[in-house]
Formats: C-alpha cells, sequence, structure tokens
C-alpha cells in the first residue's frame, strides 16, 4: 500500500475545503482516503517492542499519520545493504529508519536523510547523552534522533572470582590462574571492531581525528593491540574467539564455560532467563580498563530514527520520530526488549532500575564515557580495512606488535580515501 496522490499546498487546501462543504457524503474515495502510511524501516526486536512503541504513536497521532512496519533482520550488516539499495534508488515508501549508529554519517553524507533543524532537533536531543548526540550527527546538524543507547558491562561469576578484576591485564591473568576463560566478541564482523576501538580509546588514542584524516596514534594503539594479542593467545582465551559474537559468548557464559564476559546488557536478563544458577551468582561490572587508573571507554550501540530525504509525508515522518523516541518509546524499548535508554534522566525510572537491578547507575555512567565509533562516511571501508588487518586476533605478537600496527594504520588510510556505501 502506498500513498496518496502527493497534492501540493493548494491542492491540499482545496481538497480539505471541499470535504468541509461535503462532509456529510464523505471525502475521497478508494485507497486514497485516510492518514498517510508512514513505512518504518527497522530492525526486528525478539520482545515485540517496536510493534508496541509503532502501536501507541499511531494512537496518539490520532489520525495525523500512520506509522506501518517494514521490519528488517536482526544482523546489522543485511539491515543496511535493504537501506543502502533502497535510499540509493532514492525510494519514497522509505519514510522512517532504525539506523544503527555508524550509518549516520554515512547516510547524511550521501545525501539520504533530512536534518533535524532548529527547536525539533533540541527536542530530540534533550536530555540525550553526550555520546548518543555526537553519534546521531555529521557536520555539526543532527540527522537522527536518539531511541536507544547500549553499552557493555563486565559479567562475572563471583563463586570463582569474587572480586572483579579492573584492568584487562588483570583479568587475563586472573583468568589464567583460576582456569577458567573470557567471552568477548572476535568474529571477523563489527563487533570486532567494536571491541578494539573501545581497547584503543581506552588507551586515549581515536581510529580517526576527522572524516578522512588517521590518528591511530602509536602508543595507545599498539597497548590496544597488546591487549588482543595477550588475551587470543593465552590461555584465559574462549576456545571460539576467532568465531565469538555477542550471542556465542551469551552461550559460552550461561553454559558456565567462562566465568567472564563482556557483553551488552542483554546478557543479564538472559542468563536470569536461560541459566538460573549462572544468573544467581552472576556479579556486574565496569568495562575494564586498559591503562591502570585510566577510566574504561566503554563501547556504545543504540539506534538512532532517521527521516528519509525521499519521503513524500516528511512532516509527519518527523512528528512520528519524536514520539517513537519520547520517554514513552525509550521506556517501552527498555521493558520489552531490555535496551537502555538514550535520554539519560530516565534512570531512575522503575523500568529501568528494574531492568537493571542494583546496576542502572553502572549503565549510566557507562554511557556517560562511552566510546563512539568513527563518524565517517567511509565507515564501512574502514571498518572492513580493520576486520581484515586485525583477524584473527591470534595472529596479533602481543610481544611484537609494531608490524601489526603498521599495517593497520596504512590500510585505515587507504580506507578513508574511499568513497564508501558499498
Amino acid at each position: 500500500m502506498r500513498r496518496g496522490l502527493g497534492l501540493g499546498r493548494l491542492g491540499v487546501s482545496f481538497v480539505i475545503a471541499l470535504c468541509g462543504a461535503v462532509i456529510v457524503s464523505g471525502c475521497g474515495g478508494g485507497g486514497e482516503s485516510g492518514p498517510p502510511s508512514l513505512n518504518w524501516f527497522v530492525a526486528i526486536q525478539p520482545g515485540g517492542s517496536i510493534e508496541e512503541v509503532a502501536k501507541r504513536c499511531n494512537e496518539q497521532a490520532q489520525g495525523r499519520y500512520e506509522i506501518e512496519l517494514e521490519l528488517l533482520p536482526t544482523d546489522a550488516d543485511p539491515q543496511r545493504e535493504q537501506l543502502v539499495r533502497r535510499l540509493g534508488a532514492e525510494d519514497s515508501s522509505v519514510d522512517l529508519i532504525g539506523m544503527d549508529i555508524p550509518w549516520t554519517a554515512e547516510f547524511a553524507n550521501a545525501g539520504w536523510l533530512r536534518p533535524y533543524e532548529g527547536a525539533l532537533a533540541e527536542q530530540v536531543t534533550k536530555d540525550a547523552f553526550d555520546s548518543a548526540v555526537e553519534a546521531a550527527s555529521f557536520e555539526g546538524k543532527v540527522y537522527g534522533a536518539p531511541f536507544n543507547s547500549n553499552t557493555q558491562l563486565l559479567f562475572y561469576r563471583k563463586d570463582v572470582a569474587p572480586t572483579p578484576p579492573t584492568t584487562w591485564d588483570q583479568m587475563i591473568d586472573q583468568a589464567e590462574q583460576l582456569g577458567t576463560t573470557i567471552q568477548v566478541q572476535a568474529l571477523r564482523y563489527e563487533g570486532y571492531v567494536v571491541l578494539f576501538n573501545t581497547l584503543l580509546q581506552s588507551a586515549g588514542g581515536e581510529i580517526l581525528s576527522g572524516p578522512e584524516e588517521v590518528a591511530l596514534p602509536q602508543g595507545p594503539t599498539e597497548e590496544a593491540l597488546r591487549i588482543l594479542g595477550k588475551l587470543a593467545n593465552s590461555g584465559a582465551a574462549a576456545p571460539d574467539i576467532s568465531t565469538s559474537d555477542e550471542d556465542s559468548a551469551r552461550l559460552g557464559y550461561e553454559g558456565g564455560a567462562s566465568a567472564f564476559m563482556v557483553n551488552y546488557t542483554f546478557a543479564f536478563g538472559s542468563a536470569e532467563e536461560n541459566a538460573p544458577d549462572v544468573h544467581a551468582q552472576t556479579g556486574v561490572a565496569r568495562y575494564p580498563e586498559v591503562v591502570p587508573g585510566m577510566p574504561s571507554r566503554p563501547p556504545l550501540g543504540g539506534f538512532n530514527i532517521g527521516v528519509s530525504a525521499f519521503s513524500e509525508h516528511p512532516e509527519e515522518a518527523f512528528q512520528a520520530a519524536t514520539c517513537i523516541t519520547s520517554p514513552m518509546g525509550q521506556l517501552l524499548a527498555t521493558e520489552l526488549d531490555g535496551l537502555p535508554p538514550s535520554n539519560e534522566t530516565l534512570y531512575t525510572d522503575p523500568v529501568v532500575t528494574e531492568a537493571y537491578p542494583g546496576f542502572s547507575e553502572l549503565v549510566k555512567q557507562s554511557l556517560d564515557d562511552a566510546a563512539t565509533r568513527a563518524l565517517t562516511p567511509a565507515y564501512t571501508d574502514l571498518s572492513l580495512s580493520i576486520q581484515r588487518t586485525l583477524h584473527p586476533p591470534d595472529k596479533i605478537n602481543p610481544d611484537d606488535v609494531g608490524p601489526t600496527y603498521d599495517e593497520l594504520k596504512s590500510n585505515a588510510e587507504d580506507a578513508v580515501k574511499r568513497e564508501g556505501l558499498q
């Protein structure tokens, strides 16, 4: 089902006037009557939060618009592929976009998004974490309304390690001494880039200093590489480390094979449901430091809501986006799918404190300090170059990371010179 006739303002005014004159007999005909349909392309969530948010916003709209869902796969790569194909073709059937945070700069640079301007930009970023606003912006303009955020924590077995380690070196050494392993995400995919970026920023470095300027300062970068190589070549590495993602890490921890895991907030509720004995012994702590005494920069995840440049109903799409990302929408995402709000004032709400019992403030602090990913239109090329250079992690020699550093910096410089959006 698609839209009406795309009438201009004069045409719309005429139709409204005509409807008022003949209201007794009705107005319009066929499939063209009723509120405009807004297609929201967004990743499906297992708890049903997307469907419930759309339903609530449709009710609140009172006929101004009707959100219709176009649910995308759970994995980020096929999500992006579908959106790039449609937006590259200037498909007007796309109105609202649930964007993984690295896509904002890519899509905005390509001219596929309408910016949030003036009071609207202030409204959708009000009370949002600075990290979320940064990830939703490009070249000084807001192109995404922060919907939910996410971050990683350290989950550990209190019966195995009563006191959680505070640094990566401590955790690796402790795991070896205890004869246990650490669950991370090191498959050759975006999650591995997140791991490297977090270690790098925790060591005081950045991948880029501008959209097309590679930073990768040698000291911090080599320290991040050393941690990756040390873990992967130690007895603390899970046997499947080179194929591990968020879900396999969860399963490894829930199965009792590992006493330590870095993962997103969903892992806590998953253990409660699937492995109650493990959950009963689970402690939650801050993401480990790379440099002792230097606060870690936990990963930043989440989704922003973009309005397509090709939507035939941008005014209604912006209205819908503000509803989706309102406190109501964010709290529904927390309640039904355990997704942390991007609005930092919501962390004392009972919905959030119940979702993260005893550690809602830790989630908030982690998001305050979160490490954003590189903001560049060439992000996909950059991400792939990091994956190819650093995978598998056990090829990194922790005692001599210099060759890996040189290769990484060269490949990253090549990547940011490309156009991206492949």
